[in-house]
Order: C-alpha cells, then structure tokens, then sequence
C-alpha cells in the first residue's frame, strides 16, 4: 500500500501547481480580452480631448503647434531595405506642458519630403508611456538629436524644451492619407499579444499528463500484484 500511496502524494502538489497554473492563464486570458476589446473600441471610436493623465493607449486629441525646429530621432527601424526612425516633435500647447509628438517614421537617407503643417493644429493619436531606462539601454546622442529610450525629460531637456508632459502622442494618420507620405504615421492603436490561451492548454495538458502518468503507474502495480 505505502508503494502505491507515495507517487499519488508525491504528484498531487504538482498537479495542483499545474492547475493553478493554467487556472491562472485563463484569467490571464479574459484580462488580455478586455483589454483589446477596449482597444478596438477607443480606435473606432472619436478620440477625447488630452487630459494631464491620460491613460495608456487611449485615443485622444491634442491641439497646439508643431515646432518642427526641434525635431529628433527616436529608435531605428528598418522597412525592406530602407533604414528609418521615428520622426519626433514637440507640440507647443498653450497653458500646458509641450507634448513630444511620434509623427511617425522616416527614412535616414531623405529623398522625399516629409510634411511639416504650420500654424495650430489638431493632432489626433494615442497616448505612448515613457520607457523605462535601465543598464541595458543604448546610450542617446543628445548633440545630433538621437535618442533610443523614449523619455520625455531627457529629450525636453535635450530639445532645450520646458519641462514636457511625462508622455508622449503617438500620430495616426488621417484617413485617406497615402501610403508612401511621410512621415509614416500609425494607421491603427497598438494591439498586445494574446497567449495566454495557448499557455493554459500547456499547463491543463501538463496536468492531465501527469494524471495520466499515475493513474497507468497505478493499473500496472495493481496488475503486478495481482499476478
């Protein structure tokens, strides 16, 4: 008896991590739903106006002037064979901190023009945190305007900007708006990978393996007992 009891009470709190396990991914799952589910639902519907905290990713509208004498670089990119970054402006709001504009990417080597509107403007987008800078991250070249962490109180200051809002604005592109213009804005939010339904068929799979693997251990030591 104490033969058969030891692998049933040495696999029960593994069975038990792999059900909490998967429990947990099907939790996950539904959270990550929602999620998109209110992605899709702010970028087909209008964008609200900018507030001091907005959230995450929401899609808002923010108005003032593009000071395009203060452009930078941010990150680099390479579409087919053409190396880019991303083309990033201050916004010049008034009564209101300066908002660092993605506008969206452009090539390095330029033989195209890049639209610059002058005057005020309405800039429709979503709302882009700032990165978080650990021992990891390449270094920016403040002089030449390149940066590679997105972080708003180092390019404002770089940009020699007031202090700007602790976010960004990444542009979509109005609609109608040609593929080939530059700079190449976001035509869509940003949307999160979803597999957490994947991982809870791994960990319930697990699971089911492993009572699988004890139930036969027991029907053979039952059958050689027997015998």
């Amino acid at each position: 008896m104490r033969r058969l009891l030891l692998p049933i009470l040495a696999s029960l709190p593994v069975l038990a991590a792999l059900i909490t396990l998967g429990t947990w991914q099907v939790h996950r799952l539904h959270w990550k739903a929602d999620i998109l589910d209110r992605i899709a639902a702010a970028e087909a519907g209008p964008p609200v106006p900018l507030t001091g905290h907005p959230p995450p990713y929401s899609k808002v509208v923010a108005t003032g002037r593009l000071d395009h004498g203060r452009e930078a670089m941010l990150g680099i990119e390479l579409r087919g064979t053409t190396l880019g970054a991303r083309l990033v402006t201050p916004l010049l709001r008034q009564g209101a901190p300066p908002l660092l504009v993605d506008r969206g990417w452009v090539p390095m080597e330029r033989s195209q023009g890049i639209d610059r509107p002058e005057g005020e403007v309405a800039v429709i987008g979503y709302v882009r945190q700032a990165d978080t800078r650990d021992w990891n991250s390449p270094r920016d070249d403040l002089a030449a305007r390149r940066f590679y962490v997105f972080d708003p109180a180092v390019i404002g200051a770089a940009l020699g900007l007031p202090v700007p809002a602790p976010f960004g604005l990444v542009a979509l592109a109005p609609p109608g708006t040609s593929p080939t213009a530059l700079p190449a804005a976001a035509r869509s939010l940003p949307r999160p990978d979803n597999p957490h339904l994947g991982y809870a068929i791994t960990w319930y799979g697990l699971a089911a393996a492993l009572v699988g693997v004890v139930a036969s251990f027991l029907l053979r030591s039952r059958r050689e007992h027997a015998a």
